[in-house]
């Protein structure tokens, strides 16, 4: 394969994996083979960071951070401003090195650096709007209000799912918050990081702040434990899986530190018979077969009323037979490949096991064997009750389909799980929808009506609840998880007044 979009971005030849104070430091670690999941060739290598190597990072990080969080906040979001400029002039190629790297379809790929593009814009506004309240003090002649400071340096650890926005949500607020920042992306995706990498340089470089955005990529025995032990870093935020979310949220609470974890969701759509059956078939194929079902918003269940709910089955499993599947760089391609190997046998175990539990495929479940790279058909399992393995969040594009007969079962049903992240309900019945958004609805951190589960905008705040992590990320106030609040007092008499008319000398 040849790709001159990795000559663009810089990105020919193997890669050092640590860059900070607006360049790359040189490592010695072991190369570690970067592999396109469209055929399996190489791509590209990265040495690896070490532990020595994570301390000269941070030492760049503590230093920018002494200056950066005295830059007026509305110049800091001017510097973002650029940011997100310089990311549109490469969003072409960016998009397609996300599709290189990661295996979206090239519509997806440009989208997730859009999104990138678009929290640089929110960014911006928001360095106008780090507000603080006032209020009013029981002691005369005092003043009482709290404001916002920056934390330090943060930590910032993302998936190979969407290996570019999850880091801009994080970033692009920290940043204008005030904190500087270390990231350590997935060794799945840590070309996708250098690019980005190289952009900030240049950018932050022309203004005299290197070392506000940093990259350490790296192993997670040696690098990844250090970050979430380490007391100089007193926020990580952590998107992936649950079982990593566990190992980050632990640790960081053992040493009092806060975690902002986005972690896994198992998420559903309920529907109806008064839906509107060509929104659902539209929302549930994005929301199911998208990013090869590789989202952590990915639809995994659907929840049908049972009278329209073997029709709506057999429509989608149609639907998914025309779902073209390869090189998400080609045009017309709907669904490219898992990100490896391990993906694919997942997805195979887990139709095994719907299969042997009682389930029926109603379409696809099979591995692509006869062609390079790590392809498969997306699967339809439909069964009367619902399946152990529905349970389980497998990271492919699996949907159990299910019948109900109440609302409130189907509310229930929906709730049954682990995760809490995004949930969604197709209906044009008014109380239906409000009972599904109320206090004894939706469960989630994101509940929609009329819209699938997938492709949340930047300006709500985005995360879950239960296993999900319960941290919030992206619009909204999740600014607040960047810096500290103060309470201040300012006593302009000439009296001391203490608070609760306590008496004391």
């Amino acid at each position: 394969m040849s790709h001159g979009f990795l000559d663009s971005l810089g990105l020919v030849g193997d890669q050092d994996g640590a860059w900070a104070g607006n360049g790359p430091i040189p490592t010695t670690g072991e190369v570690v083979d970067v592999h396109t999941p469209i055929d399996g060739s190489r791509i590209g290598g990265v040495r690896l960071a070490s532990l020595a190597d994570y301390e000269t990072v941070m030492g760049a990080a503590q230093e920018a951070f002494v200056s950066w969080r005295t830059v007026p906040a509305p110049q800091r979001g001017e510097i973002i401003r650029q940011l997100g400029n310089e990311l549109r002039k490469h969003k072409r190629e960016l998009g397609a090195l996300i599709s290189l790297e990661m295996g979206k379809i090239r519509s997806e790929g440009e989208g997730e650096v859009q999104e990138a593009i678009d929290i640089c814009d929110f960014a911006v506004g928001l360095s106008r709007q780090l507000y603080g309240l006032t209020m009013h003090s029981e002691r005369a002649s005092h003043r009482m209000y709290e404001q916002w400071h920056p934390m330090g340096v943060i930590g910032i650890i993302t998936a190979f799912n969407f290996p570019m926005a999850v880091w801009a949500w994080n970033a692009a607020l920290a940043a204008v918050c005030g904190d500087t920042m270390i990231w350590k992306p997935s060794l799945k995706t840590p070309l996708c990081a250098i690019a980005l990498q190289k952009i900030v340089d240049r950018v932050l470089g022309e203004h005299g702040h290197a070392g506000v955005m940093n990259t350490i990529i790296g192993g997670d025995a040696d690098v990844g434990n250090a970050m979430i032990h380490d007391k100089r870093l007193p926020l990580i935020s952590a998107t992936g899986s649950c079982r990593m979310g566990r190992i980050v949220g632990q640790a960081v609470a053992a040493r009092l530190g806060r975690s902002l974890l986005e972690l896994g969701g198992n998420n559903a759509i309920i529907v109806d018979e008064t839906a509107d059956l060509d929104l659902v078939l539209r929302g549930v194929a994005f929301g199911a077969v998208g990013t090869a079902g590789q989202r952590c918003t990915t639809t995994r269940r659907l929840l049908v009323q049972r009278p329209i709910a073997r029709d709506v089955a057999e429509k989608l499993a149609r639907a998914y037979e025309t779902v073209t599947i390869g090189d998400p760089l080609e045009d017309g391609v709907l669904m490219g490949p898992l990100i490896d190997e391990g993906s694919v046998q997942m997805f195979e175990a887990a139709i095994a096991a719907a299969v042997e539990q009682g389930g029926e495929v109603l379409t696809g479940g099979t591995a692509i064997r006869d062609r390079a790279g790590h392809y498969v058909k997306p699967a339809i399992v439909w069964s009367e009750k619902r399946l152990p393995i529905s349970h389980e969040e497998t990271f492919a594009p699996i949907l159990y389909i299910t019948p109900w007969d109440t609302i409130g079962d189907a509310i229930n049903d929906q709730n049954n799980a682990d995760q809490g992240l995004s949930s969604s309900i197709f209906t044009n019945n008014l109380m239906r929808a409000e009972r599904f958004l109320s206090a004894a609805g939706s469960d989630c951190g994101i509940a929609n009506v009329n819209i699938g589960t997938s492709g949340a905008e930047i300006g709500g705040a985005f995360g879950g609840e239960k296993d999900t992590g319960g941290g919030r990320e992206s619009g909204s106030d999740a600014w607040k998880a960047y810096m500290r609040r103060q309470t201040c007092t300012i006593n302009y008499g000439g009296e001391l007044p203490l608070a609760q008319g306590v008496e004391f000398l």
